[in-house]
């Protein structure tokens, strides 16, 4: 049996956090954090990550409003996810990713920083993307 692995990105102006999931398990994990100029990343560093993972699908956070309107990050983000689509043969596919910010604060707050016998430099935004993988993953 393949296990399909899968990327998620968190889209930041400063930074993409990275995290990796598989969908047999449902299962995800926060890798890292690249540093981005001004929306555009190291793509060598992107390269590298995706050689070492191969994953089958790329899912792209889409921030949208509350009330689910676009704002200029939006478009910043579509722009990354052609941008992906076009320097890899996978699909590439935006899920909604209000609230992920907040609830990989939480998740970081509850389990990393609280926890005391774990010892991570784990950052938010590789949090975030798992969050929005594992939101993802959840639609099957």
């Amino acid at each position: 049996m393949s296990v399909d692995i899968v990327m998620g990105f968190d889209f930041g102006t400063k930074h993409i956090g990275v995290a990796i999931g598989q969908k047999l398990t449902c299962t995800v994990q926060p890798l890292i954090v690249l540093q981005s100029q001004f929306g555009v990343p190291n793509w060598k560093h992107i390269k590298d990550i995706y050689n070492t993972w191969k994953p089958m699908t790329l899912v792209v956070g889409l921030p949208l409003k509350i009330d689910g309107s676009e704002q200029p990050i939006t478009i910043l983000a579509k722009i990354f996810a052609t941008q992906l689509k076009e320097q890899f043969p996978v699909t590439v596919e935006m899920h909604d990713e209000r609230f992920s910010t907040s609830e990989a604060r939480l998740n970081y707050f509850e389990f990393y920083h609280d926890n005391l016998c774990v010892k991570t430099n784990i950052k938010i935004n590789a949090i975030a993307a798992g969050v929005i993988l594992k939101s993802w993953l959840n639609k099957f």
